[in-house]
């Protein structure tokens, strides 16, 4: 068969350890010999990283906004001990902070299902995708130790001097503080993405927060969300028959445990921290969840919700067979191949993506999968595959399929 041929590239974003060994072994056996790939490569392995002072990281998002489309490895965020392994400069930021602000973006993560791995929340039948504000509150926190006796306030200084204050807590003796902030920039740029991807992918988006409690900064999300559906997305939401749907945190917690799936869950950076969590690991695995980084300009980051699987990494510099689920990083190529070709009016690839993403899903169903779904799945008499072993099966799938 002939190859699909891509007009527009699209930016690829390399990584590290063993999900850099399973890209290059995705591209070799599903991707190269079906499609003319046309990508700006960008190498984020940490080693370049450190060679060019992180500016490839910049490089990459600058890239994407370029191209509108980026698929993504997983990369390490160095620590003290990678400092010492990989002899480092210093210890590079989050390649995912970095480009998500440059994009100022809204991560969106939803799981993969196959049958024989089922959620431990039964009524889940349907895909929940959450996303996560990442900016502001407690991780930009500043913190104090109280020693003693004494008062907290909140000051304000404006531009001209003047000062507003609030009282936070008459101290009578040692305690703890906290103050957090957050911007209305970000949170608009928040409820755009959100609002944006739910019409794309064709969903309901749910949002909460504490309102009741926190009447300012809490109520402030809600309003800018509110404002910005009812000025923006109104009309574009009841023609495609979707619902937009605000409730308390503690109720969203209620209702998402009680519902079937098949929507968006918009949450506060904590609470989409702990949620993405709950969801990812109620559903399976984090090896089976997806993750998709949006902006409100529309430039989307493709990418496994996981992170590099160093353990499996060191087996496989040892010679050792390993069994590593490659099944997020495939569906972060098949993600960005659809949206390449739904802007470039592409429907070869587009189709290919539907294809390749179906092939796995059976390859999984047929009883043949990697270590870590062996011992989730309620499937009898499977078989388990090496890394390797396991895309080349897909690959066989795949190829009855064109």
């Amino acid at each position: 068969m002939d190859k699909i041929k891509m007009t527009t590239p699209l930016v690829e974003m390399d990584g590290d350890e063993m999900t850099r060994i399973l890209w290059k072994m995705i591209k070799d056996e599903l991707l190269e010999p079906f499609i003319e790939l046309n990508t700006e490569y960008y190498d984020l392995g940490l080693e370049y990283r450190n060679e060019t002072d992180d500016q490839v990281t910049i490089d990459s998002a600058e890239a994407t906004k370029k191209y509108g489309v980026a698929v993504k490895c997983a990369t390490i965020t160095p620590n003290a001990a990678r400092m010492s392994e990989y002899n480092l400069k210093e210890m590079w930021k989050s390649p995912n902070g970095t480009i998500r602000a440059i994009l100022d973006g809204t991560v969106f993560r939803a799981p993969i299902i196959v049958k024989g791995i089922e959620p431990n929340v039964k009524t889940w039948t349907k895909p929940i995708t959450l996303a996560r504000h990442a900016y502001g509150d407690v991780y930009k926190g500043t913190e104090m130790k109280i020693p003693g006796a004494g008062k907290v306030e909140l000051v304000y200084t404006a531009d001209d001097g003047t000062e507003t204050r609030e009282l936070v807590h008459e101290f009578d003796g040692p305690g703890i503080v906290q103050g957090v902030h957050n911007v209305e920039k970000s949170i608009r740029s928040f409820a755009h993405s959100c609002f944006k991807y739910a019409l794309d992918t064709k969903q309901d988006l749910w949002f909460a927060t504490k309102d009741t409690i926190s009447k300012k900064y809490d109520h402030t999300f809600k309003d800018i969300f509110q404002e910005i559906y009812d000025a923006d997305y109104a009309e574009a939401f009841e023609a495609a028959g979707l619902e937009y749907f605000y409730t308390l945190i503690d109720d969203a917690v209620a209702r998402v445990m009680k519902s079937e799936g098949g929507y968006i869950w918009a949450c506060k950076n904590y609470d989409g921290d702990v949620m993405s969590d709950m969801v990812s690991s109620a559903f399976g695995s984090l090896a089976m969840m997806t993750s998709v980084l949006v902006s409100p300009e529309g430039y989307y980051e493709y990418e496994a919700a996981h992170g590099t699987v160093q353990r499996h990494y060191y087996k496989y510099l040892a010679g050792e067979e390993t069994s590593t689920n490659s099944v997020a990083t495939i569906f972060a190529w098949t993600g960005a191949l659809r949206k390449r070709g739904e802007l470039d009016g592409n429907q070869a690839l587009m189709d290919f993506s539907d294809k390749l993403e179906a092939a796995t899903v059976q390859t999984i169903e047929s009883g043949k999968m990697t270590k870590d779904l062996v011992l989730l799945t309620t499937l009898e008499n499977v078989t388990e595959l090496t890394s390797e072993g396991f895309i080349k099966a897909i690959r066989e799938n795949l190829e009855a399929m064109l």
